[in-house]
């Protein structure tokens, strides 16, 4: 039986070549589905991830969670989730992205189901922790898709139009749970995006697609004739775990570093993501749908982060790093002056979020670019699981630790954690200033 589960999500074998004169239109159609079914699928994994942050004060108020509480829950979470990336990611590489996207939609949807009708605080833990590892199976099929069906010089360009998925997700599942928390209560927050996501996976199954070889198409090098460096021989070779941990990922010295500046841009990217509702709520007595209404300034203002710099990093010849440590700049300033906005301004917060979000998002994106730059496209799902799991430990770092400041020693004690950790993210990436594709 187990034998018979694991054959059915191996990688689709390769058919015959469909004749030539039909490749072009397939291959642009294809392409698209492709790319549409990676968006939508990540968008819907982030309404099934980011709607607890929404309505944690109000779930915490209903069920006596402190901020320590609901801080330690979304550090299991995090780290699951970095956990769940690292091993899911490695499962995607050897897995049909089609069943394994729809799969994973699938099982994080009715995790939050779950989750919804419960009110037991160690199973909420424990939930959460379950859903953060089911959501490692989102990146790594929308990253082999990606990279099979979009040359080496599409990278950046594509991938900062794929990474508005998950602000388009994330901005809509703050206003979603805000809104179903507003008229049904909290566990509603859990219901609605759930519902939505499983009738997502169904769509997802008989939409995406897994590589052109297994719809009679060539390899995209070959039809767009853009070889990576290095590739031309090897770059439909499939990888074992052994091949790609010990020469794709352990001895990749940029990619460690990559990685360790992972661990301070995530907590960078999830100060105010995770926590900025319920500072917006305490600190200038904002609504519950003004909260939620920060989550999506700073998702949308991300996406058009992404998409700018991942066309100029094209357009600079694939140095993600130097562009990264040019966003990042502004970005300790716009966590301090956080601090100094009268309560009576809201529109002085939204826009600094939406500064916040336009900025910290450029090296969240370049993180899964400059995964696949470093290794292989046959081990980017391993490595972008290997970057991920650091910048979860990040969050992690984040979750319980900016929560456990705010407690005990004030919302301006944990913003000066955040441009700590911002100043450290620049320095590592500085490192990175003169690496490009394979190094």
């Amino acid at each position: 039986m187990l034998g018979k589960i694991i054959n059915w999500y191996k990688p689709a074998p390769p058919i015959p070549r469909i004749p030539a004169d039909q490749i072009d239109k397939v291959y642009r159609r294809n392409r698209w589905r492709v790319f549409e079914s990676a968006f939508l699928a990540y968008a819907m994994f982030y309404m099934v991830r980011n709607n607890l942050s929404p309505v944690a004060k109000e779930m915490g108020d209903a069920l006596m969670y402190d901020k320590s509480m609901l801080g330690l829950i979304m550090a299991g979470t995090a780290i699951s989730y970095g956990t769940g990336k690292f091993v899911m990611g490695f499962l995607a590489d050897q897995c049909d992205a089609r069943k394994y996207v729809a799969t994973g939609l699938l099982a994080t949807s009715m995790v939050n189901f779950i989750f919804g009708s419960t009110e037991t605080y160690w199973l909420h833990f424990l939930l959460w922790s379950l859903n953060g590892f089911i959501q490692g199976m989102g990146y790594g099929p929308c990253c082999r898709g990606l990279s099979h069906w979009y040359s080496f010089r599409e990278r950046g360009s594509i991938f900062g139009l794929w990474n508005m998925s998950h602000n388009l997700g994330g901005g809509m599942a703050g206003l979603l749970a805000a809104k179903s928390a507003q008229m049904w209560g909290w566990p509603s927050a859990f219901y609605v995006p759930g519902a939505l996501c499983s009738l997502g996976a169904i769509y997802l199954f008989f939409r995406m697609r897994d590589t052109p070889q297994s719809v009679g198409l060539p390899s995209v090098e070959e039809y767009k004739n853009d070889w990576p460096p290095g590739e031309e021989e090897e770059h439909e070779t499939e990888l074992g775990l052994r091949e790609m941990m010990f020469k794709y990922i352990l001895p990749n010295k940029m990619l460690w570093i990559l990685a360790l500046a992972n661990i301070f841009v995530y907590v960078s990217r999830y100060a105010m993501l995770d926590w900025g509702p319920t500072y917006l709520k305490e600190m200038k007595g904002a609504t519950i749908m003004a909260g939620g209404m920060s989550t999506l300034v700073i998702e949308f203002s991300g996406a058009l982060g992404m998409l700018t710099m991942g066309w100029l990093s094209d357009k600079l010849g694939g140095y993600r790093a130097r562009v990264s440590v040019v966003a990042l700049l502004p970005l300790p300033f716009v966590f301090y002056a956080l601090k100094l906005v009268p309560a009576d301004m809201y529109w002085l917060e939204m826009m600094l979020f939406a500064v916040i979000g336009f900025l910290v998002y450029v090296p969240v994106m370049f993180s899964g670019v400059m995964s696949l730059d470093l290794t292989s496209k046959k081990a980017v799902g391993t490595a972008a699981g290997f970057v991920g799991f650091f910048g979860y430990v990040g969050r992690v770092l984040q979750g319980f630790g900016l929560g456990f400041t705010a407690q005990h020693y004030g919302w301006n004690a944990a913003l000066l954690v955040s441009v700590v950790c911002a100043v450290m993210a620049i320095l590592l990436l500085s490192l990175l200033w003169n690496v490009k594709a394979k190094g």
